[in-house]
């Protein structure tokens, strides 16, 4: 299947053939002749190119961010990083290893980039806002999505000398919807609420070297990964919190980087309420009627049978007089910006339901795919 938009591939073949357009669109009416309408345009500079030594699929010199097609190898492109995510394991019948992504923008767009296995210690080293040159990646696409892959030939550099990416787009405004409007599998959807309940941050050990949930040998002190052994684990963290905007309410899941983002620690201050807990109540005293805005995704728990709201970016610094206006413009109804006033039924989820559901906390994660 050629993805390759046919004005991509004309430029390619003009460029490394040095022949014309006009005489490219006329080889390629004829080859459409020839066979009868029985191939695409794109198919047809596709033979082109073929007859005339040129790989479409193999990149030269440095791309754009708009310029990336799947089935690109051998890529070059630099980039500012806009937003970085946490690295996740997987495991699946065929095969199992580490990913980590982030996402990357120049002056033509923004695009995702997905690092693999080893490349995935990088991921630890890079910043927002800094500049990256990613070298030798690939284009895939993932339901209709183009992303960058990095396997073990590809390149990374971070603040190379020389390369400044003085703007780079900014990503689309999530969608707002009030609760009550969220829908299974909905995904960058913003919400506008006040915090009602705060519950224990729960923590939980992990291989440093995979990232994977391991648990201790019955009896024992020792963690054992099943891909790396016996290791000396890392902690992660989970948050829950119940918000409520007026409409309904919902629980919300906060991983690592926006519990850190919520609460304004450092990954070292947030570890310490580990074996301190009683340290976290003044936080969830001062959290509560905190009104924020919440970027994420809507999943549901098959256990509970509700819908749950799985943070991706969390923004507590909400101008009221802002958002009003914003309510005020988008409805037209100057009194469906009044202040939001939660309800109790927040009130009727308690500790220990939290606490059996995270039992299995691979259900809130994001489901990896070939």
């Amino acid at each position: 299947m050629i993805n390759i938009p046919f004005d991509v591939m004309a430029s390619k073949i003009v460029e490394e053939s040095g022949i014309s357009r006009e005489e490219l669109d006329k080889r390629v009416n004829k080859k459409l002749e020839q066979l009868s309408g029985l191939i695409s345009r794109e198919g047809a500079a596709h033979i082109i190119a073929n007859e005339l030594g040129i790989n479409l699929l193999e990149a030269k010199g440095l791309l754009k961010a708009k310029d990336l097609v799947p089935g690109l190898k051998g890529v070059t492109i630099n980039g500012k990083v806009i937003r970085k995510y946490e690295p996740r394991s997987f495991s699946n019948e065929k095969r199992s290893g580490r990913l980590a992504r982030f996402l990357v923008g120049d002056d033509s767009g923004v695009v995702m980039v997905v690092l693999w296995n080893d490349q995935v210690d990088v991921h630890e080293k890079i910043k927002e806002n800094d500049v990256v040159r990613i070298k030798d990646c690939y284009v895939k696409d993932n339901n209709g999505r183009v992303e960058i892959h990095l396997n073990e030939s590809a390149g990374l550099e971070i603040n190379p000398e020389g390369i400044k990416i003085e703007s780079s787009p900014v990503l689309r405004q999530a969608q707002r919807k009030k609760i009550s409007e969220l829908a299974e599998n909905d995904a960058d959807v913003e919400i506008l609420a006040t915090i009602v309940q705060v519950f224990d941050p729960k923590f939980f050990e992990v291989c440093p070297e995979c990232n994977k949930r391991v648990k201790a040998e019955e009896g024992s002190n020792v963690f054992v990964c099943v891909e790396h052994g016996e290791v000396k684990p890392n902690y992660g963290v989970v948050l829950n919190l119940f918000v409520d905007d007026g409409s309904d309410n919902i629980r919300v899941v906060l991983w690592k980087n926006q519990v850190l983002a919520l609460l304004g620690l450092e990954e070292q201050e947030l570890s310490s309420y580990k074996d301190k807990p009683e340290g976290f109540e003044k936080f969830k005293t001062d959290l509560l009627g905190l009104m924020a805005k919440i970027v994420g995704r809507v999943s549901k728990s098959a256990m509970f049978d509700r819908l749950e709201f799985v943070a991706s970016l969390v923004f507590k610094d909400v101008n009221p007089d802002e958002e009003i206006k914003r309510l005020d413009e988008s409805k037209g109804n100057k009194e469906k910006a009044e202040s939001i006033e939660p309800s109790n039924k927040a009130r009727e989820s308690s500790d220990e339901q939290i606490d059996e559901e995270l039992l299995s906390l691979e259900d809130l994660e994001e489901e990896i795919k070939d």
